[in-house]
């Protein structure tokens, strides 16, 4: 026995239309439903918000090489 968690649209004639994960084989499944009384609503969540440091420009000699940035041993 699983528990998914997922939306489902529900069309005027009654019927429902959920997406379920690929792992689910074909054919008849018993199911039980739960169905919060108010319809999902999908709210636009604010762009995120990250703090930036700005640390001006990169020095013209800086090297990113692995050999450059590590010992001999390469770590």
């Amino acid at each position: 026995m699983r528990t998914i968690e997922t939306t489902a649209i529900v069309t005027n004639d009654g019927k429902i239309i959920v997406q379920l994960p690929t792992d689910i084989s074909p054919g008849e499944h018993r199911i039980v439903m739960v169905i919060d009384e108010q319809p999902f609503k999908k709210e636009k969540r604010p762009p995120l918000d990250f703090p930036v440091d700005n640390w001006g420009p990169w020095p013209e000699n800086l090297s990113l090489r692995r050999e450059d940035m590590y010992d001999e041993w390469g770590r």
